[in-house]
């Protein structure tokens, strides 16, 4: 038995879990409340995609008639093909059974639909793959030819990372929602609600916890409540999660507490622990919960306890989610894309909130990006230690709005202090202070890849937007981390307000520049949304829009509106996306702009080798006395010689270095030599780096000149070479 009951509804992702009620579960433990915590999602998946399963599904479309198409034709004729080969399949994506790999890769072996006919582009583009990697490709496509064949057939509204997303989209109104919960069970439901009852039977809780991230969480959290509530009515059932915290802030259809007692807004630790004493304690305080009293909606915060610090909401507790079961695929379009896909990584933030905050389409008059609270980096690798121990998984995603880099810094010298081998990715904004060093310092952390937002790659625009950077910092930037072997991701925006076709099309520009010279590796282009919680969405005339609002009685986020320019941007998507993913596979850079598009576009004002200028200025030399210099690299061997010009003797030091590549050498002066040798060991991260100031002082009580030191050829060759200015 246990008091709480933590779910996260299908669906979000196959690969790992999403960490919502791992960071509950890890928050209750500090409180000693006793909670069990499931992936509804990927148990539902590990159930539909089974031999026994798909039997019946390809007996209910054959009995129904729904198979009508000629890929579903195929896919039914082939029927026997799939049933031989997938339990086998999804074990393999579960990283077990690896020698299968061969067999997979073996031409005519998969039975093969409408998504190998990407194949040879596949081929042609990424050339040839390992046959681990590979064959998890070829696996893939064949378990979504299946999907495929669920939303043709059996139920339109599947998605292996949403369910029923559209009743959850800009869902102003709950009657679509509402009438959709008034139908019979879908065949997904049925499998759903038979694994929610096997556990609700084993665990016995007093009360269920859902926790609704996006839109395609939102009908399957709904239909389980209805459930419960039909077959358990004495438990008391709460919604939480990014969902309700973005979009339900408005709430006033009292139809929903048909399904749910409470609804809990922003950081959940104290709103969950109060709901505890609640049901358990019968106690009355409450924090941003809506409930239903008297026949209607109330807001109750009348709890005077402040939030939980992040200092003590405890490690995340990923125990009780079948870890070993989730299933790793290759989507290999898009290198982010496969980050997120392939691979099962511990879910940490490094700090609440944004240290940012200023971004005019984002939600920072919210609690979650607007209250900024960083973690100890100690902290941080205290509960990263913890996690590997806990999930035997060394891979972590930091799921920060944007990572600041002094807290980044910190983070990277105490993992190399620790002597950790991880593998890490994070979220950030492309500023200046990602310098050439830095970006060196968080590779040998083990940081493989960098998120952030270009948005529109105007200048214009990004001013508008306020994100404090410019396109040619930006590149500058991009190409630190590029240098350092991290990979880059830019998210990219168009339709922007008051964004021009000109303003789209030297976007467009940019975007190739950044790819030709090789500084970016992948990029996704999304529409602008005006959102309700946003600068543009609280003051839209200031941005030239005219918002259409509708009668809110249930979700209250994303906002129609109408842009004074009068331009159609959804007509660039096509073009863009195109042109997008031909660029990540390094070709069509001499392809014009207007062949990208079906409609006239006027010619781009960007300068040719505008990104190209931005990356050949001269570095600069000047160094703050306040900068930390920290020496990553090996100790040395030591050779001691002299050497006599005109009767005098002088004493050298030839120390020779080896690093993973290569080895090198450098020659000083015997005693600067020797102060040098024991400034590189002080200064490691096991040790502490110390700062410009401090090196100064300590060289010129022995010798003058410390900058002509710094700026010798001994120097510059360590520079090279794991010598970092931070």
């Amino acid at each position: 038995m246990k008091d709480l009951l933590l779910i996260t509804p299908p669906f979000t992702q196959l690969n790992t879990p999403y960490p919502g009620t791992a960071y509950l579960k890890g928050f209750l433990n500090t409180k000693s409340i006793d909670a069990f915590q499931m992936d509804l999602g990927i148990e539902v998946i590990l159930e539909l995609f089974t031999k026994s399963t798909f039997k019946e599904i390809f007996e209910l479309a054959f009995e129904n008639n729904r198979i009508q198409t000629e890929n579903c034709q195929r896919i039914y004729a082939l029927k026997e093909h799939y049933l031989q080969s997938l339990d086998d399949i999804i074990l393999f994506l579960q990283g077990k059974n690896q020698t299968f790999a061969r067999q997979i890769c073996t031409n005519g072996f998969l039975p093969q639909a409408s998504r190998f006919e990407q194949l040879d582009d596949m081929d042609w583009a990424f050339g040839s793959m390992g046959n681990q990697d590979k064959a998890k490709h070829l696996s893939t496509l064949y378990i979504e030819d299946l999907s495929d064949f669920i939303v043709e057939c059996i139920d339109p509204d599947f998605g292996f990372s949403r369910y029923a997303e559209r009743l959850g989209q800009s869902a102003n109104s709950f009657d679509e929602l509402y009438e959709n919960l008034q139908d019979d069970s879908t065949f997904i439901d049925q499998i759903t609600l038979e694994i929610l009852d096997a556990q609700i039977k084993e665990t016995q809780p007093k009360l269920i916890c859902f926790s609704v991230p996006f839109p395609g969480n939102l009908y399957s959290a709904f239909r389980c409540a209805q459930f419960i509530k039909s077959n358990y009515p004495e438990i008391k059932i709460a919604m939480g999660g990014g969902f309700p915290n973005t979009e339900l802030r408005s709430v006033n259809d009292v139809r929903v507490f048909e399904f749910f007692d409470f609804i809990t807004l922003d950081d959940g630790e104290l709103p969950i622990e109060l709901l505890y004493n609640v049901v358990l304690k019968n106690e009355t305080s409450f924090k941003r919960t809506f409930l239903l009293e008297n026949g209607s909606i109330v807001y109750k915060n009348n709890s005077t306890a402040p939030d939980y610090k992040q200092q003590d909401v405890g490690t995340p507790d990923y125990s009780d989610l079948l870890l070993d079961r989730y299933i790793s695929v290759i989507e290999i379009a898009n290198p982010m894309h496969s980050l997120w896909s392939d691979g099962r990584w511990n879910k940490l933030t490094m700090a609440h909130g944004c240290y940012w905050g200023k971004c005019t389409f984002c939600d920072i008059s919210l609690d979650y990006i607007k209250i900024y609270e960083p973690v100890a980096a100690s902290l941080l690798v205290d509960r990263m230690e913890t996690l590997i121990e806990q999930t035997g998984e060394t891979g972590f995603h930091f799921v920060d709005e944007a990572a600041p880099p002094s807290l980044m810094k910190a983070l990277a010298l105490e993992i190399i202090k620790r002597n950790l081998s991880v593998t890490w990715w994070t979220n950030i904004r492309f500023e200046k202070n990602f310098t050439q060093d830095l970006c060196v310092l968080l590779k040998a952390s083990g940081c493989i890849a960098v998120s952030g937002g270009l948005e529109v790659a105007s200048d214009r625009l990004l001013a508008l937007i306020d994100k404090g950077v410019t396109v040619e910092q930006v590149a500058q930037v991009t190409r630190n981390f590029t240098e350092a072997n991290i990979m880059v991701h830019s998210y990219l925006m168009y339709g922007y307000p008051t964004q021009t076709v000109q303003e789209t099309v030297d976007s467009l520009e940019m975007v190739r520049q950044l790819f030709e010279v090789g500084i970016l590796q992948s990029g996704f282009w999304h529409q602008f949304a005006l959102t309700a919680h946003s600068p543009v969405g609280l003051n839209p005339e200031e941005y030239g829009i005219s918002p259409n609002y509708k009668n809110i009685t249930f979700a209250n986020n994303d906002v129609d509106f109408t842009d004074s320019t009068g331009i159609d941007h959804a007509q660039f998507s096509f073009g863009l996306k195109k042109s997008l993913f031909n660029f990540m596979h390094g070709i069509g850079f001499e392809i014009p702009l207007q062949d990208w598009f079906e409609f006239d576009i006027p010619e781009t004002d960007i300068d040719p080798d505008f990104i190209y200028n931005c990356l050949a200025q001269e570095p600069v030399f000047n160094i703050k006395p306040t900068a930390k210099i920290a020496w990553l690299g090996t100790f040395p061997l030591v050779h001691e010689f002299s050497k006599t010009k005109k009767g005098h003797k002088n004493d050298f030091m030839e120390i020779t270095f080896h690093d993973t590549l290569e080895t090198f050498q450098i020659t000083t002066e015997k005693e600067k030599g020797n102060w040098l040798l024991d400034t590189l060991e002080q200064i490691t991260p096991q040790n502490k780096p110390q700062s410009f100031k401090q090196l100064k002082v300590s060289f010129e009580t022995h010798f003058e000149d410390f900058e002509l030191f710094w700026y010798s050829k001994p120097i510059h060759v360590l520079r090279n070479h794991g010598l970092l200015v931070l």
